[in-house]
């Protein structure tokens, strides 16, 4: 029996960076990723928000990322329905909230070979190429068995093993799951015109149409959600058809669309775990919850996860998996991830009903996001990291203060 302070289970971006983050405080870990858990050759891209590339600066990852990495400078939401009533298009600027970016855009297989590679640099992490078949919770370790004979005996297992994570339900943790009237439509494209790091989302009555840009200026990823059958007709489409289309819905803003890649399709559903922490464990990534890809929050909210990991290891001492550790991972998780469920729900919801009250409650909302920034800039922090927004509110007028008072302490000097 192989004894350690912590496994990772899940060899994909989210416990990759859960071994660098758990290593980066001193724990000895070995992270249980079976060969072939991310494609090499994965083409499809991943916008990462400031705060989650301030984690990946710290885990070591970056230095590799940041030429491969796209920044997003402006963000832009368009009402593109064609309901009675519509929303005014509100454009988002980083520098609105001293930012030089909201994120970057970045490809996964680049991401997951930085990782990866930080990995490969850390005298701390020890890979195992093998599968999870068993595991068991005691009051002072946890048991697993692994599909090569070994076993493992660490005092805390991090669940990254996915929607049908055998950790979480293992340790008897039940879920909230739904399913949505939509599918995702992921691929990418050039364009003619320069993109100039804008992000453009256009709000559809079938749910969001989002464009991202990369490398080069004139490509783009892109997010399209339809109704499940219209998705795969779309799919069959030649990349000609195809382009056609695309270049109709961006209403033309990047030009004429062209070099389609191949479409891939996504049902969307959603879930949530009961808990997010327990006896000798800690659920993140996909064991914890599964969004639609609306506001770039799957992986980032994995990343906060992750954080909040990094955060309660902090004081953790010599038994990272002791209740009050796994208990304060829980309550930490639950408020960010119940929120975004609500508010990311509550969106797409939104754009699929054509109840009229609905529709005049969000062109209200995004109206006054448009004509008021105050309210702008809240609504900005409070995407990029929870409470974000709201700590603004109070932290700006009282840098004002500060600001008036060493005003008034330099006039009564120099008035001596």
């Amino acid at each position: 029996m192989t004894m350690n302070d912590i496994a990772i289970v899940g060899g994909g971006p989210a416990g990759m960076a859960a071994a660098l983050e758990a290593a980066r405080h001193g724990y000895e870990v070995v992270l249980v990723a079976p060969s072939g858990t991310f494609l090499e050759t994965d083409e499809r891209t991943t916008a990462v928000m400031m705060p989650g590339i301030r984690l990946l600066q710290e885990l070591g990852a970056w230095p590799e990322l940041a030429d491969e990495a796209t920044p997003m400078r402006t963000m832009r939401l368009v009402d593109g329905t064609s309901r009675l009533v519509r929303a005014p298009t509100v454009t988002f600027q980083a520098h609105e909230i001293d930012e030089e970016a909201f994120g970057y855009n970045i490809v996964n297989r680049v991401l997951n070979a930085a990782l990866q590679h930080a990995i490969d640099a850390s005298p701390r992490i020890r890979v195992v190429d093998a599968m999870a078949e068993t595991v068991s919770f005691g009051p002072d370790a946890a048991k697993l068995a692994l599909s090569d004979g070994e076993t493992l005996q660490s005092s805390l297992i991090v669940a990254a093993d996915g929607v049908k994570s055998l950790m979480r339900e293992t340790a008897g943790i039940g879920t909230r799951t739904w399913n949505y009237p939509q599918t995702a439509i992921v691929l990418t494209f050039a364009h003619g015109r320069d993109h100039h790091f804008v992000s453009t989302e256009f709000h559809r009555e079938t749910g969001p149409f989002a464009q991202v840009p990369m490398r080069g200026g004139k490509r783009s990823s892109l997010v399209w959600v339809e109704r499940p059958q219209e998705a795969e007709r779309i799919a069959t489409l030649d990349s000609e058809t195809l382009a056609g289309m695309i270049e109709r819905k961006m209403q033309s803003m990047l030009g004429a669309v062209s070099d389609v890649s191949r479409p891939q399709c996504w049902p969307l559903s959603g879930m949530i775990a009961n808990r997010f922490g327990a006896e000798r464990l800690m659920l993140i990534g996909q064991a914890a919850h599964i969004f639609p890809p609306i506001g770039a929050q799957g992986l980032n909210l994995s990343l906060r996860d992750i954080a909040d990991l990094g955060k309660c290891l902090e004081s953790a001492g010599a038994d990272p998996g002791a209740v009050a550790v796994t208990s304060r991972y829980d309550r930490m998780r639950r408020l960010d991830v119940t929120t975004r469920t609500g508010t990311v729900d509550l969106l797409n919801r939104s754009l699929l009903t054509g109840f009229l009250p609905v529709q005049l409650a969000r062109a209200v909302g995004l109206g006054l996001l448009a004509a008021m920034p105050p309210l702008r800039h809240i609504a900005m922090r409070e995407g990029l990291a929870p409470g974000a927004g709201l700590r603004s509110m109070f932290s700006r007028p009282l840098r004002e203060i500060d600001r008036v008072a060493a005003g008034r302490s330099s006039w009564r000097t120099e008035a001596r």
